[in-house]
Protein backbone atom coordinates (compact mmCIF):
# COMPACT_ATOMS: atom_id res chain seq x y z
CA UNK A 1 0.00 0.00 0.00
CA UNK A 2 1.73 3.20 -1.43
CA UNK A 3 1.96 5.81 1.34
CA UNK A 4 0.76 9.75 -0.08
CA UNK A 5 1.41 12.16 1.92
CA UNK A 6 -0.80 15.11 1.21
CA UNK A 7 -0.39 18.68 1.92
CA UNK A 8 -3.27 21.11 2.39
CA UNK A 9 -4.99 18.05 3.54
CA UNK A 10 -7.66 19.78 5.63
CA UNK A 11 -8.85 22.22 2.49
CA UNK A 12 -11.59 21.57 0.10
CA UNK A 13 -9.56 19.56 -2.64
CA UNK A 14 -7.48 17.89 -0.44
CA UNK A 15 -10.19 16.26 1.90
CA UNK A 16 -11.38 15.15 -0.73
CA UNK A 17 -8.81 14.03 -2.27
CA UNK A 18 -7.51 12.07 0.69
CA UNK A 19 -11.08 9.92 0.14
CA UNK A 20 -10.34 9.06 -3.13
CA UNK A 21 -7.06 7.79 -2.64
CA UNK A 22 -7.95 5.65 0.58
CA UNK A 23 -10.74 4.71 -1.44
CA UNK A 24 -8.48 3.57 -3.92
CA UNK A 25 -6.24 1.52 -1.51
CA UNK A 26 -3.72 4.07 -0.50
CA UNK A 27 -2.41 4.85 2.96
CA UNK A 28 -2.72 8.68 3.54
CA UNK A 29 -1.17 11.50 5.85
CA UNK A 30 -1.88 14.93 5.88
CA UNK A 31 0.25 18.09 6.48
CA UNK A 32 -2.07 21.30 7.38
CA UNK A 33 -1.22 24.28 9.91
CA UNK A 34 -5.42 24.71 9.30
CA UNK A 35 -5.00 28.71 8.72
CA UNK A 36 -6.91 28.60 6.11
CA UNK A 37 -8.81 25.08 6.70
CA UNK A 38 -11.13 23.20 9.64
CA UNK A 39 -9.08 20.13 11.13
CA UNK A 40 -12.50 18.67 11.75
CA UNK A 41 -13.07 18.15 8.31
CA UNK A 42 -11.07 15.25 8.47
CA UNK A 43 -14.19 13.77 10.96
CA UNK A 44 -15.96 13.65 7.93
CA UNK A 45 -13.13 12.01 5.90
CA UNK A 46 -13.30 8.97 8.74
CA UNK A 47 -17.11 9.36 8.32
CA UNK A 48 -17.05 8.40 4.74
CA UNK A 49 -13.68 6.23 4.82
CA UNK A 50 -13.64 4.51 8.03
CA UNK A 51 -10.25 5.61 8.35
CA UNK A 52 -8.67 8.08 11.07
CA UNK A 53 -5.80 9.89 8.89
CA UNK A 54 -2.87 11.40 10.82
CA UNK A 55 -2.95 15.29 10.32
CA UNK A 56 0.60 16.82 11.07
CA UNK A 57 -0.40 20.86 11.88
CA UNK A 58 3.00 22.51 10.45
CA UNK A 59 3.54 25.18 8.58
CA UNK A 60 5.67 23.98 5.70
CA UNK A 61 6.84 27.72 5.81
CA UNK A 62 9.36 26.19 8.45
CA UNK A 63 11.48 24.17 6.80
CA UNK A 64 12.89 22.22 9.91
CA UNK A 65 9.09 21.27 11.27
CA UNK A 66 8.72 19.89 7.77
CA UNK A 67 11.60 18.01 7.61
CA UNK A 68 10.59 16.52 10.91
CA UNK A 69 7.53 15.05 8.81
CA UNK A 70 9.80 13.40 6.59
CA UNK A 71 12.31 11.74 9.29
CA UNK A 72 9.17 10.34 10.94
CA UNK A 73 7.59 8.82 7.52
CA UNK A 74 10.36 7.49 5.65
CA UNK A 75 7.91 5.21 3.07
CA UNK A 76 6.63 8.07 1.95
CA UNK A 77 5.90 7.19 -1.87
CA UNK A 78 3.97 10.29 -3.06
CA UNK A 79 3.08 13.65 -1.98
CA UNK A 80 0.33 15.60 -3.49
CA UNK A 81 0.77 19.57 -2.79
CA UNK A 82 -1.88 21.53 -2.19
CA UNK A 83 -0.85 24.16 0.46
CA UNK A 84 -1.08 27.56 -0.94
CA UNK A 85 -3.07 30.34 -0.42
CA UNK A 86 -6.08 30.60 -3.16
CA UNK A 87 -7.86 33.66 -3.44
CA UNK A 88 -7.60 35.95 -6.30
CA UNK A 89 -8.59 39.12 -4.85
CA UNK A 90 -7.21 39.04 -1.77
CA UNK A 91 -3.66 37.83 -3.69
CA UNK A 92 -3.97 41.81 -5.21
CA UNK A 93 -4.61 43.06 -2.06
CA UNK A 94 -2.36 41.46 -0.11
CA UNK A 95 1.07 40.17 -2.59
CA UNK A 96 3.93 39.68 -0.45
CA UNK A 97 1.86 37.53 1.66
CA UNK A 98 0.81 35.38 -1.55
CA UNK A 99 4.72 35.11 -2.71
CA UNK A 100 6.04 34.43 0.57
CA UNK A 101 3.79 31.45 1.64
CA UNK A 102 3.11 30.12 -1.92
CA UNK A 103 6.66 29.75 -2.99
CA UNK A 104 8.37 28.91 0.24
CA UNK A 105 5.91 26.07 1.72
CA UNK A 106 6.74 24.60 -1.92
CA UNK A 107 10.44 25.17 -1.87
CA UNK A 108 10.45 23.54 1.18
CA UNK A 109 9.20 20.12 0.40
CA UNK A 110 11.10 19.94 -2.68
CA UNK A 111 13.82 20.18 -0.66
CA UNK A 112 12.98 17.36 1.49
CA UNK A 113 11.53 15.47 -1.96
CA UNK A 114 15.45 16.09 -3.15
CA UNK A 115 17.02 14.86 0.70
CA UNK A 116 14.31 11.41 0.99
CA UNK A 117 14.00 10.35 -2.85
CA UNK A 118 10.69 11.01 -3.12
CA UNK A 119 9.57 9.06 -6.50
CA UNK A 120 6.24 11.23 -7.49
CA UNK A 121 5.13 14.65 -6.92
CA UNK A 122 1.82 15.82 -7.88
CA UNK A 123 1.25 19.81 -8.07
CA UNK A 124 -2.10 21.31 -7.61
CA UNK A 125 -1.45 24.30 -10.25
CA UNK A 126 -4.20 26.58 -11.69
CA UNK A 127 -6.13 27.79 -14.96
CA UNK A 128 -4.81 31.11 -13.56
CA UNK A 129 -1.56 30.36 -15.41
CA UNK A 130 -3.05 30.70 -18.67
CA UNK A 131 -4.16 34.37 -17.53
CA UNK A 132 -6.30 35.56 -20.34
CA UNK A 133 -5.58 33.11 -23.05
CA UNK A 134 -6.36 34.43 -27.31
CA UNK A 135 -8.94 31.85 -27.85
CA UNK A 136 -11.06 29.01 -25.81
CA UNK A 137 -10.91 26.18 -24.79
CA UNK A 138 -7.61 26.22 -23.66
CA UNK A 139 -5.20 23.18 -24.21
CA UNK A 140 -2.24 22.19 -22.36
CA UNK A 141 0.37 23.71 -25.21
CA UNK A 142 -1.89 27.34 -25.11
CA UNK A 143 0.88 30.01 -24.31
CA UNK A 144 0.63 31.53 -21.36
CA UNK A 145 -0.13 35.60 -20.66
CA UNK A 146 0.96 37.24 -17.63
CA UNK A 147 -1.21 36.34 -14.85
CA UNK A 148 -3.76 38.68 -14.09
CA UNK A 149 -3.25 38.09 -9.99
CA UNK A 150 -0.64 37.72 -7.64
CA UNK A 151 -2.26 34.07 -7.00
CA UNK A 152 -1.57 33.26 -10.68
CA UNK A 153 1.89 34.42 -11.22
CA UNK A 154 2.69 31.79 -8.08
CA UNK A 155 1.01 28.91 -9.37
CA UNK A 156 3.09 30.12 -13.04
CA UNK A 157 6.17 30.09 -10.74
CA UNK A 158 5.48 27.00 -9.12
CA UNK A 159 5.43 25.19 -12.43
CA UNK A 160 8.58 26.58 -13.60
CA UNK A 161 10.16 25.48 -10.47
CA UNK A 162 9.21 22.09 -11.19
CA UNK A 163 10.05 21.95 -14.70
CA UNK A 164 13.51 22.98 -13.48
CA UNK A 165 13.51 20.59 -10.73
CA UNK A 166 12.65 17.60 -13.34
CA UNK A 167 15.54 18.20 -14.85
CA UNK A 168 18.04 17.04 -12.29
CA UNK A 169 15.75 14.79 -9.49
CA UNK A 170 14.48 11.46 -10.40
CA UNK A 171 10.99 12.69 -9.04
CA UNK A 172 8.45 12.35 -11.18
CA UNK A 173 6.39 15.30 -11.15
CA UNK A 174 2.72 15.93 -12.45
CA UNK A 175 1.43 19.65 -13.01
CA UNK A 176 -2.26 19.64 -12.98
CA UNK A 177 -4.47 22.87 -13.90
CA UNK A 178 -7.55 23.06 -12.44
CA UNK A 179 -10.63 24.99 -13.33
CA UNK A 180 -13.11 25.55 -10.51
CA UNK A 181 -13.97 23.11 -8.45
CA UNK A 182 -17.19 23.52 -6.62
CA UNK A 183 -19.80 21.25 -4.91
CA UNK A 184 -19.40 18.59 -2.58
CA UNK A 185 -18.83 15.06 -1.59
CA UNK A 186 -21.97 13.03 -2.59
CA UNK A 187 -22.45 12.22 1.05
CA UNK A 188 -22.62 15.62 1.88
CA UNK A 189 -19.90 14.56 4.98
CA UNK A 190 -17.23 17.34 3.73
CA UNK A 191 -17.77 19.91 1.24
CA UNK A 192 -16.04 23.95 1.57
CA UNK A 193 -15.33 25.34 4.43
CA UNK A 194 -14.29 29.01 4.10
CA UNK A 195 -12.75 30.79 6.76
CA UNK A 196 -14.41 34.52 6.48
CA UNK A 197 -15.95 35.94 4.01
CA UNK A 198 -16.17 33.45 0.75
CA UNK A 199 -13.52 34.72 -2.17
CA UNK A 200 -15.17 32.06 -4.42
CA UNK A 201 -18.91 32.19 -6.21
CA UNK A 202 -20.48 29.02 -4.99
CA UNK A 203 -19.99 29.33 -1.25
CA UNK A 204 -21.33 33.12 -1.44
CA UNK A 205 -23.95 31.56 -3.74
CA UNK A 206 -24.77 28.84 -0.95
CA UNK A 207 -24.09 31.41 2.21
CA UNK A 208 -26.21 34.06 0.70
CA UNK A 209 -29.04 31.70 0.37
CA UNK A 210 -29.19 30.34 3.84
CA UNK A 211 -28.89 33.91 5.36
CA UNK A 212 -25.39 33.93 6.38
CA UNK A 213 -24.87 36.94 4.16
CA UNK A 214 -27.28 39.62 3.13
CA UNK A 215 -26.56 39.35 -0.32
CA UNK A 216 -24.07 39.12 -3.28
CA UNK A 217 -22.29 40.55 -5.96
CA UNK A 218 -21.52 39.49 -9.34
CA UNK A 219 -18.75 41.18 -10.79
CA UNK A 220 -19.39 42.63 -13.79
CA UNK A 221 -21.38 41.90 -16.41
CA UNK A 222 -20.38 44.03 -18.87
CA UNK A 223 -17.55 41.39 -20.41
CA UNK A 224 -17.58 39.98 -23.46
CA UNK A 225 -19.22 36.90 -22.75
CA UNK A 226 -23.25 36.03 -23.60
CA UNK A 227 -24.56 37.38 -20.73
CA UNK A 228 -21.79 39.68 -19.43
CA UNK A 229 -20.52 38.10 -16.63
CA UNK A 230 -17.54 35.97 -16.45
CA UNK A 231 -17.14 32.63 -18.24
CA UNK A 232 -15.66 29.49 -16.23
CA UNK A 233 -15.23 26.15 -16.41
CA UNK A 234 -16.91 24.64 -12.94
CA UNK A 235 -15.92 21.25 -11.97
CA UNK A 236 -17.44 18.69 -9.50
CA UNK A 237 -14.51 18.77 -6.19
CA UNK A 238 -15.00 14.57 -6.42
CA UNK A 239 -14.03 14.66 -10.60
CA UNK A 240 -11.22 16.58 -9.35
CA UNK A 241 -10.11 14.70 -6.36
CA UNK A 242 -10.14 11.32 -8.43
CA UNK A 243 -7.60 12.95 -11.46
CA UNK A 244 -5.13 13.05 -8.21
CA UNK A 245 -5.44 9.19 -7.59
CA UNK A 246 -5.71 8.58 -11.28
CA UNK A 247 -2.49 10.62 -11.87
CA UNK A 248 -0.72 8.98 -8.89
CA UNK A 249 -1.41 5.93 -10.98
CA UNK A 250 -0.59 7.32 -13.69
CA UNK A 251 3.54 7.69 -12.55
CA UNK A 252 3.75 4.70 -10.69
CA UNK A 253 2.67 2.67 -14.06
CA UNK A 254 5.23 4.80 -15.58
CA UNK A 255 2.47 5.65 -18.24
CA UNK A 256 4.50 9.73 -18.51
CA UNK A 257 6.41 9.99 -21.63
CA UNK A 258 8.49 12.24 -19.79
CA UNK A 259 9.65 13.63 -15.77
CA UNK A 260 7.47 16.47 -16.02
CA UNK A 261 4.07 16.62 -17.35
CA UNK A 262 0.75 18.82 -17.58
CA UNK A 263 -2.83 17.90 -17.49
CA UNK A 264 -6.24 20.68 -17.77
CA UNK A 265 -8.55 19.22 -15.19
CA UNK A 266 -11.99 20.82 -16.30
CA UNK A 267 -15.27 19.63 -17.71
CA UNK A 268 -14.73 21.40 -21.05
CA UNK A 269 -17.43 23.73 -20.69
CA UNK A 270 -18.04 27.15 -20.09
CA UNK A 271 -20.29 28.21 -17.99
CA UNK A 272 -21.18 32.09 -17.14
CA UNK A 273 -21.17 33.63 -13.44
CA UNK A 274 -25.34 34.18 -14.15
CA UNK A 275 -25.89 30.97 -15.62
CA UNK A 276 -24.74 29.33 -12.28
CA UNK A 277 -27.11 31.63 -9.99
CA UNK A 278 -29.78 30.20 -12.36
CA UNK A 279 -28.45 26.51 -11.88
CA UNK A 280 -28.31 27.12 -8.04
CA UNK A 281 -31.89 28.76 -7.95
CA UNK A 282 -33.51 25.79 -10.20
CA UNK A 283 -32.02 23.20 -7.94
CA UNK A 284 -32.50 25.02 -4.53
CA UNK A 285 -35.82 26.87 -5.47
CA UNK A 286 -34.12 29.63 -3.38
CA UNK A 287 -34.38 32.71 -5.09
CA UNK A 288 -30.72 34.56 -5.16
CA UNK A 289 -30.30 38.42 -4.06
CA UNK A 290 -27.69 39.87 -5.64
CA UNK A 291 -26.76 42.68 -7.57
CA UNK A 292 -24.34 43.57 -10.30
CA UNK A 293 -21.66 45.29 -9.10
CA UNK A 294 -18.30 46.57 -10.70
CA UNK A 295 -15.33 44.33 -11.82
CA UNK A 296 -12.94 43.03 -9.41
CA UNK A 297 -9.22 43.45 -10.19
CA UNK A 298 -7.56 39.73 -11.28
CA UNK A 299 -10.89 38.53 -12.74
CA UNK A 300 -10.08 36.48 -16.41
CA UNK A 301 -12.19 37.31 -18.65
CA UNK A 302 -13.37 33.79 -20.10
CA UNK A 303 -11.80 30.37 -19.98
CA UNK A 304 -12.45 27.00 -20.16
CA UNK A 305 -10.68 23.51 -20.76
CA UNK A 306 -9.74 21.19 -23.22
CA UNK A 307 -9.81 18.19 -21.09
CA UNK A 308 -8.92 15.74 -24.12
CA UNK A 309 -5.39 14.75 -22.63
CA UNK A 310 -6.66 14.08 -19.18
CA UNK A 311 -9.42 11.66 -20.21
CA UNK A 312 -6.84 9.72 -22.78
CA UNK A 313 -4.02 9.35 -21.02
CA UNK A 314 -5.13 9.51 -17.34
CA UNK A 315 -8.02 7.60 -18.62
CA UNK A 316 -10.36 10.93 -16.46
CA UNK A 317 -14.23 10.86 -16.48
CA UNK A 318 -16.50 13.48 -15.75
CA UNK A 319 -19.41 12.24 -13.42
CA UNK A 320 -21.11 15.29 -12.33
CA UNK A 321 -22.80 18.01 -13.92
CA UNK A 322 -23.40 21.80 -12.78
CA UNK A 323 -26.79 20.98 -11.08
CA UNK A 324 -24.95 17.93 -9.04
CA UNK A 325 -22.61 20.79 -8.37
CA UNK A 326 -25.26 23.23 -6.92
CA UNK A 327 -26.91 20.81 -5.59
CA UNK A 328 -24.28 18.91 -3.22
CA UNK A 329 -23.17 22.85 -2.64
CA UNK A 330 -26.40 23.65 -1.17
CA UNK A 331 -26.80 20.50 0.85
CA UNK A 332 -23.36 20.58 2.44
CA UNK A 333 -24.48 24.54 3.37
CA UNK A 334 -27.88 23.07 4.72
CA UNK A 335 -25.84 20.78 6.96
CA UNK A 336 -23.59 23.48 8.51
CA UNK A 337 -26.62 25.39 9.51
CA UNK A 338 -28.54 22.47 11.14
CA UNK A 339 -24.97 21.71 12.90
CA UNK A 340 -24.94 25.30 14.07
CA UNK A 341 -28.32 25.23 15.25
CA UNK A 342 -27.35 21.82 16.71
CA UNK A 343 -24.51 23.77 18.88
CA UNK A 344 -26.93 26.45 20.10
Amino acid sequence: MAKILVTGGCGFIGSHTIVDLIENGYDVISVDNNSRSDASILDGVEKITGQKVKNYKVDLCNFDDTHAIFQENTDIDGIIHFAAYKAVGESVDRPIMYYENNLNSLLNVLKCVRDFDIPYFVFSSSCTVYGNPDKIPVTESTPTKPAESPYGATKQMGEQILQDVAKVFDTQIISLRYFNPVGAHPSIEIGELPIGRPQNLVPAITQTAIGKLPGMKVHGADYDTRDGSCLRDYIHVSDIAHAHTLAIKFLQEQKNSSNYEIFNLGTGNGVTVLEAIQSFEKVSGVKLNYEIGPRRPGDVIAIYANNDYAVKNLGWEIKYGLDDMMRTAWLWEEKLKEKEAAKN
